[in-house]
């Protein structure tokens, strides 16, 4: 689901149970080219398409890890390219003084200037990571890490469709070091599902707030982050008790209804020396109902560092290590283990449970401007809270290309 533009490839990020319990490599590809187009609209409005042909694995039969391995992959695959309008939106920035600031030219972003103290609305289709929970160190699988749990915080349940993206609006407000933002965002019209809920019956509300700060002269940020997703979802303990009435397996899909989830994430990223940034996330939810839109994590701590090649005469040049730790609600346990499913995890057992455990490296080489190649190394002990799988060893190659 975290894909969320275009990516160019990724070989070897493949996931699943049935490749977790195999001897042998196995591996899958990826390959999607996105097309971002922006144009002016009005004084202070611009509007974006970002029309992409995707093509590889997905994710709808990978039971196997929490935190999964390539944020290149989607949760629908198919073996031929296909089409799809990922983003449509407006944007409109309101100025309220303040020191102008440079907006380079990019991805969903056109060249020209921008007053210090803003207002800014986004509407339309997006994803919703595009505007909340970003870190300049671990958020984006086209140029840094790839795991889940490490670009994005494990237990965010955002809202999504099965490609990561939603029909909503935010709004932020920047004043000085310290930026507000809020949205309002379409869940799935059921967990996990490839359609959204284009009525917004059922939605998720997010609120951040960011402060921005030096640290012995360097620029750090920290955010708050608190969501409620709103929606027809189920209670683990309820599919529990159906399925102990019944003698059949607990299903969560038989016991929906309405029902709030909330969450809280907090985020951290520092630089350190030149060239040098650390960045931490610490993140849960209400444990007791299952998973809406992202995967089967309900609390979770990663940290990590990123480094610039200025020391070896490559200052292009990115190598990156993180680590994650994700874990499950009692509830979310019990399930499990009575041979419950969930969107990433499940197998009819989890005979001894414990953390899921992730440690990623990646060095991504920069060939030329609008070329970069990367090697990525994921370690995985416990995967899926199973203390008797694993560990597993995943190793990656993502090119990435700009035209």
């Amino acid at each position: 689901m975290p894909d969320r533009s275009g990516r160019g490839a990724c070989s070897g990020c493949g996931g699943g149970a049935g490749v977790l319990e195999r001897a042998w490599p196995v591996t899958q590809e990826t390959a999607d080219a996105t097309l971002f187009l922006g144009t002016p609209l009005w004084r202070g409005g611009e509007g974006y398409l970002n029309p992409e042909i995707d093509q590889g694995f997905g994710l709808s039969d990978t039971l196997g890890v929490a935190g999964f391995p390539s944020g290149e992959a989607y949760k629908v695959g198919k073996a031929k390219p296909y089409f799809r309008l990922n983003r449509a939106f407006i944007r409109h920035v309101i100025a309220l003084g303040g020191p102008d600031t440079a907006i380079e030219p990019g991805p969903n972003a056109l060249a020209g200037t921008q007053a210090g103290d803003n207002l800014t609305l986004t509407a339309g289709k997006l994803s919703v990571v595009d505007i909340f929970d970003t870190n300049s160190y671990a958020h984006d699988p086209r140029a840094d890490f790839l795991n889940w749990a490490i670009i994005d915080a494990g237990a965010f349940d955002y809202a999504a469709d099965a490609w990561g993206y939603t029909y909503g609006a935010a709004m932020e407000w920047t004043q000085g070091r310290w930026t507000a933002r809020g949205g309002l965002f379409a869940l799935s019209d059921v967990p996990n599902s490839q359609f959204l809920d284009k009525h917004f019956r059922q939605y998720a509300l997010i609120a951040e707030f960011e402060e921005r700060h030096e640290w012995n002269g360097r620029p750090g940020k920290l955010k708050l982050l608190g969501f409620v997703n709103r929606g027809r979802m189920a209670r683990y303990d309820d599919a529990l008790q159906l399925a102990q009435s019944s003698g059949g397996t607990p299903d969560v899909s038989l016991v929906r209804r309405f029902a709030s989830r909330p969450g809280v994430a907090l985020n951290l990223e520092q630089e350190l020396a030149a060239g040098l940034g650390a960045f931490a996330r610490v993140s849960a939810n209400d444990g007791s109902k299952e998973a809406f839109e992202f995967t089967e994590i309900n609390k979770s701590v990663a940290a990590g560092l990123a480094l610039k090649g200025v020391r070896w005469g490559r200052p292009a040049d990115t190598v990156g290590l993180a680590g994650v730790v994700n874990g499950i609600s009692s509830a979310a346990r019990r399930y499990f283990a009575a041979g419950g499913l969930g969107i990433l995890i499940g197998d009819g057992q989890l005979p001894r449970y414990g953390a899921e455990q992730i440690v990623e490296a990646y060095y991504a080489v920069h060939l030329s401007d609008r070329l970069g190649l990367a090697a990525d190394l994921q370690h995985i002990v416990h995967p899926a809270y199973n203390r008797d799988r694993g560990p597993v060893n995943i190793v990656g190659l993502r090119l990435h290309a700009e035209f």
